[in-house]
Parts: structure tokens; sequence; C-alpha cells
């Protein structure tokens, strides 16, 4: 009733913020995620999550205790960005791989903030720093993994799932013949998996994109009529208590509710004299902001995960530990890494021809595709030497 008051009173902000909404998703969002979710899609119908369950199981039930197939979403969340660690978990837990309590725990540390976001996007589209966004990404996939190590712990009498592949032999050959066996109880040709990988990325993304409409209209709304500002003053104690500028308290409201919205204004945050805060302290802020994640990735994910038995409380606590990891995690690295920043960089591809926004595309998606592959070759490498070491000494 609020929000439908407000836009009968303010029309034109709601639409206006409709607007910006769309043209984030349409733009930044839809471009962004639709070629990984399609291959994501396609690589789970041939098996590949699978493979990797058999392959990777000694090092992600030690670690983690989830089950060898969670590397896939590890790599593809990490790599990918919101909300694709969500979608691939819930497809983890339609198809039994693996059980409620492993489902929660894998969901609430590879649903990250991708890497092109954090240093492209954030670091330097909004700071005009590279280092910044180097700064804000380490500490973010520091405080990810740390939450996936501490949430091992969580519900430990909680069913775990089968193994696999619980054979002898080379793990590369029982990791193939599960690629195969699975490839074989799909049984869908390719063109059909393909058909079918596209539509289901294209609705996963209408979905994402009505979320991002939602809650740009509705932060705009809160803005127009003062609750923004009055919690923004709340906020404001909780700062002080904490060492930082009161001035960073609206970034935080914004965050809590779109994480893009409250970075880049936690990235302009001023002073009473209009002057930039401490870079510090506006980097702080930005990595609790990213990993909280806000409000619209969190209905997002329960959007994903909604034909499940995935409960959403563990990860929103789990959003609030990420958060609180990666602001002290940013605390305590700053004076080391800020040594690297260095004076302030023009976004390369923040304005331009069409050219430039192409080339744009072909770096993103080359580097994104890049990623995933590369975390799935280093989590192979980390359980052969962990497998090996393990098979001599213990």
């Amino acid at each position: 009733m609020w929000l439908t008051l407000a836009m009968i009173r303010f029309p034109d902000k709601a639409f206006e913020a409709a607007v910006h909404g769309l043209k984030v998703w349409f733009e930044i969002v839809f471009p962004a995620l639709l070629p990984f979710f399609i291959g994501a899609e396609i690589l789970m119908g041939l098996g590949v999550v699978h493979f990797m369950g058999v392959l990777l199981e000694p090092f992600m039930r030690p670690l983690f205790n989830v089950p060898g197939a969670g590397s896939f979403v590890l790599a593809m969340g990490l790599a990918s960005g919101y909300p694709i660690g969500a979608v691939l978990t819930a497809k983890l837990r339609k198809q039994n791989l693996c059980t409620q309590t492993e489902a929660e725990r894998l969901v609430s540390f590879t649903n990250t903030a991708d890497p092109l976001f954090m240093i492209g996007a954030v670091g330097v589209g909004m700071f005009g720093l590279v280092e910044a966004g180097n700064i804000i990404t380490v500490t973010h996939y520091i405080a990810a993994l740390l939450t996936g190590l501490i949430l091992r712990f969580y519900a430990p009498h909680g069913q775990s799932s089968f193994q696999l592949d619980g054979g002898k032999g080379n793990m590369l050959v029982r990791a193939l013949k599960a690629l195969y066996r699975a490839r074989v109880e799909d049984g869908r040709p390719f063109g059909r998996l393909l058909g079918d990988a596209i539509r289901e990325a294209v609705n996963t993304l209408l979905t994402v994109g009505g979320f991002i409409i939602l809650f740009s209209v509705m932060i705009q709304m809160a803005t127009v009529m003062g609750v923004t500002p009055f919690l923004g003053r709340l906020c404001g104690q909780l700062l002080s208590a904490c060492g930082l500028s009161q001035g960073l308290a609206p970034s935080l409201i914004s965050g809590f509710f779109e994480i893009t919205i409250g970075s880049d204004h936690a990235a302009r945050a001023v002073d009473a004299a209009n002057n930039l805060l401490p870079l510090s302290e506006r980097i702080i802020v930005v990595t609790a902001i990213i990993g909280w994640s806000g409000l619209s990735v969190h209905f997002q994910v329960a959007a994903m995960v909604n034909e499940t038995d995935i409960r959403m409380i563990p990860y929103i606590l789990a959003r609030v530990l990420h958060a609180a990891l990666s602001g002290l995690a940013a605390y305590f690295l700053l004076p080391y890494l800020m040594k690297t920043v260095s004076a302030p960089t023009v976004p390369a591809f923040a304005a331009g021809s069409t050219a430039t926004a192409l080339s744009y595309w072909r770096w993103r998606l080359l580097h994104l595709g890049l990623y995933p592959l590369l975390i799935m070759l280093g989590l192979g490498i980390i359980n052969a030497i962990y497998t090996s070491l393990r098979r001599n000494y213990f």
C-alpha cells in the first residue's frame, strides 16, 4: 500500500526509476549473464557436474562439507556472479545431487559477486581506481571462502549425500565414466539441450530483471518519501561507533536494498564540506555492501530456490556473516594493499562509440569464460596434491 501510494504521489520519479532499472538490466545484467546461464545449462546436461563431482569429492567434502558436484557451482558462482550460484544449487538439489543441508551450505558461499563487476564496474567505473577493485575482489573472495569453511559446521548432524562414484581405481577414469552415464541418462540430443538451455536462461533473467526494476522503484520512492534519510541518521550512529564517517550512512541504506546503487553512493560519499571521504572508509563500506548483496539479490535467490526445500534463513544469516567478514578483511588488509594504489584512472569503457561497446563485451565474455576454467583447473590441481599427500602420509 505504501509503495502504491508513493507511486501515485510521485509518478514521474517512479517512471524514471523503473526506466533506470530496466536500462541496468538490459544493458549490463542481461548480456553479461545470458551466455553463462546458457553455458551452465548445457554443461549440466552434458554431465560435467557428475565429472567434477567424482574428481573433486575428496577436496570439497573435507573443506566445505558439500559433495564434489558443488565444485562446479563454486567455479561458476565465483566467476559469473549473482545469482548463478543459487540457480545451480537449486538444480543440484532438484537432481538429488546434494541434501537440503548441503544445498543451504553451498548457496551461502558460492552466490558471490563476479570479479569484473568488482574490478570493472566498482573499481574503475565508480572509484576510478583499478587497485580499489582489486582490493574489494580479494577481500570479497577471502570472506566467501571463510564463510564456506565456517558453514561446514552448520547442522553437523544433517544428512549427507551419497558419493557419485565411490569405487576404487583411477579417479580420472571414474570421473569420465560418471560423465558418460549422466549424458546417457539425460538422453536429450544436443539441439534440444541447447533450446532448453536458452529458454530456461531467458526465463531466469526475466525474473532477475523484474526484481531489479522493482527495487529500483522502491529505493527511489523511499528516498523521495524521506524514509532513506531517516534511516540514514539512525545508521550514522552505528558507523560512528565503528569509527567510520556518518556520511557513509546513506550508502549503507541504499546498499541494504540494492548492491549497485549502494556501492555507487559509497564510492562518491562526501562530508559536510563536500570533500570525498577517506578512500579506506569507502572501500570498507563497499566490501560490506557487496558481501551483503542487497535485498534485491536475496529475493532473486528466493525465486530461484522456490521449488526446492532450501530455506532462506541460513542464507540470510550467511550474508550477514559474509558482510562482516568482508569489512573486517578490508580493515586489516588495507594498510598493506593500499600501498599499490596509484592516481585515479579513467574508465576505459565508460562511454564511447559502438565499436568501443562491442570491444568491451568481447573482452568481458573472454575473461568471464576463462575464469570458470581457471577455477576448475585450480581446484583440480589442489585436489590432486591433497589426494597424493593423504595417500602417502596419512
